[in-house]
């Protein structure tokens, strides 16, 4: 790194809390699948903001309809309407067959609201005796991290000193249909899970299983709420990963890719029954729903249907995938993934994945680690077979190192 850039870095670790660790990179601009740090060298983005850069950096169409909004309207809080609120509603559940919407800004807030909405739904419509509904999660989750939603993580590093929690919560193993068949009780209220668990090192659930789940809810009046704030709006290869199984949840959390990296964007789809629940003054955002946020959010869905980004991800996604199957190498304990959403778990003696992600660097990709032991891939949904290929001879280059 020049001095240049490691002044930033520096100015960064004064000023900053030390609540994330970056790979040694600064970056400054973005094109496509492509970017370039302050020194002018360019790298594949395989992290994608983890799919929030579903439809590539600096999209123009998303960029263009940002900036004619912000130059129109950009805030009125939701005291009084706007002219994009309803069109951002009619399409994001026409293209979803969502009956509700709840607009709302970060991922964390949208798995928020649900759980109040859900929990307001067993009071109210279930008859749940008051202050004692239920919600069933897995454990492993990533579902933010607000001190409510840490308070049913599995995971210390969410949890130590955050602590005291509130209650209402059961945590089952993921993937376990019987386990989650016997945690309900009269006062579970919602199974909220994710369709993959990405931040755990995308951990695909065994084929059936959502099948499974879907039957369980209805069995026994139960939401299902997906969290497909990740896995969702095509990052699979289907606009939502619920669609890989042909089932539909009572409630979908969208955030990330629906602004497709430009704007903090989240929304709650559901059923009449669960938002039905809310009145004025209830629950409410003072940015969500703003003009701005719908009409980036409205071309950041137009440009992934319109241009094909679902069923891309769908090709690009099965030849990545192949192509990370096919490498001989003795670092790789297992090759995972579905649609763009990839992942490289390394034996334990092959060391920090952290390392290899920093060789990768050096070769010009940029992936993230988790877990410890594993590489997650996941590159805008506009890659082509090219790019894919390329990408993957610098990963066979690397991962066929010892770098332990």
């Amino acid at each position: 790194m020049n001095s240049s850039v490691i002044d930033l870095v520096a100015t960064e670790a004064r000023f900053g809390a030390q609540n994330y660790e970056p790979i040694g990179v600064v970056l400054s601009r973005g094109e496509g699948v492509w970017v370039w740090d302050t020194d002018g060298n360019r790298y594949l983005d395989c992290l994608s903001a983890y799919s929030a850069v579903s439809q590539g950096h600096c999209h123009p169409k998303i960029l263009a309809a940002m900036v004619e909004q912000a130059q129109r309207l950009t805030l009125t809080s939701r005291a009084f309407h706007n002219d994009q609120l309803a069109l951002f509603y009619e399409e994001i559940a026409a293209l979803t067959g969502s009956h509700k919407v709840l607009p709302m800004n970060s991922g964390a807030e949208a798995v928020e609201s649900a759980i109040k909405s859900v929990r307001k739904w067993g009071y109210e419509v279930k008859g749940v005796p008051d202050g004692q509904a239920e919600i069933i999660v897995c454990a492993n989750n990533f579902h933010g991290r607000t001190l409510g939603i840490v308070g049913f993580s599995t995971d210390p590093e969410t949890r130590t000193h955050f602590g005291p929690f509130a209650p209402g919560f059961k945590i089952i193993p993921f993937g376990d249909a019987a386990a989650l068949e016997n945690a309900i009780t009269s006062n579970t209220v919602a199974f909220l899970v994710e369709p993959i668990q990405g931040e755990a090192g995308v951990i695909i659930p065994p084929a059936g299983y959502f099948t499974e789940v879907r039957e369980l809810c209805t069995a026994n009046n139960v939401m299902l709420v997906l969290d497909e704030i990740q896995t969702g709006l095509g990052r699979t290869g289907k606009l939502l990963a619920e669609q890989h199984e042909g089932i539909e949840a009572d409630v979908t959390l969208l955030g990330k890719a629906l602004s497709g990296g430009f704007y903090p964007v989240s929304a709650v789809l559901s059923n009449n029954e669960v938002l039905g629940t809310l009145r004025p003054g209830q629950h409410g955002s003072t940015f969500g729903g703003n003009p701005l946020a719908c009409a980036v959010a409205r071309a950041a869905i137009r440009v992934l249907v319109e241009e094909g980004m679902i069923e891309n991800a769908a090709r690009q996604g099965a030849r990545f995938l192949e192509g990370l199957k096919d490498i001989r190498a003795n670092t790789i304990r297992e090759v995972r993934g579905r649609g763009l959403m990839l992942a490289v778990e390394l034996h334990p003696e092959a060391g920090r994945a952290r390392r290899y992600c920093e060789a990768l660097q050096g070769k010009g990709i940029l992936a993230k680690d988790t877990h410890e032991h594993t590489i997650r891939i996941a590159p805008p949904l506009v890659i082509t077979s090219d790019q894919v290929d390329w990408a993957l001879e610098r990963l066979a280059t690397t991962l066929t190192q010892d770098l332990s």
